[in-house]
């Protein structure tokens, strides 16, 4: 599918790192950005991939570069095509709390996420679901959670032992995200 797609990649040495090289190297042609100090520019990019890291980490410096929230923000509710994994869905979410207080997101997805440490709870193991006929994989491995309920989810998750895992899926528009880190796009 990524063959003949021009994407553009968020790319950072902590906030956007988990990158599969295979990814990388599936798309036509690839830019990376960073977040915390550039705006995209999506002129001739099929696909914005927002990949996994640590944004709870640095959040004081996407916080800053509110220029650049916009511009996803805009990119993806004019239907732009947007992958987002882990550290990248939660960048697309309204905010993401911690026990210093709460930081803006993106806001393309309504929910926030909890950083407090009191709340972390490592969610591990490998992931699949059925979206469109086609399956994915990956895995997932983070201690962030989302503030309230699990969000519903638009496919049923699974474990490797092909039990149902309680991991979310999110479609809106031209945007799928998750938690999962996805092995091919």
């Amino acid at each position: 599918m990524a063959e003949n797609v021009s994407a553009l990649i968020a790319r950072n040495k902590e906030s956007f790192s988990f990158l599969y090289q295979e990814t990388i190297d599936s798309f036509a042609q690839v830019c990376f950005f960073d977040p915390e100090t550039e705006v995209p520019s999506f002129e001739g990019i099929d696909l914005l991939y927002l990949p996994g890291g640590y944004p709870e980490k640095h959040l004081e410096a996407l916080v800053k570069n509110e220029a650049c929230r916009k511009a996803i923000k805009d990119y993806a509710e004019q239907g732009g095509r947007v992958v987002a994994e882990c550290g990248g869905m939660m960048y697309l979410c309204q905010s993401i709390v911690t026990d210093e207080g709460e930081y803006p997101m993106c806001g393309v997805l309504p929910y926030q996420i909890s950083a407090r440490k009191a709340e972390r709870k490592l969610s591990l193991g490998y992931r699949q679901f059925v979206l469109d006929g086609k399956t994915y994989r990956g895995h997932e491995f983070h201690y962030t959670q989302f503030i309230g309920e699990t969000p519903q989810s638009i496919v049923q998750v699974y474990n490797a032992k092909g039990e149902p895992v309680p991991t979310p899926v999110f479609k809106y528009k031209n945007v799928l995200a998750s938690y999962t880190h996805l092995y091919q796009i």
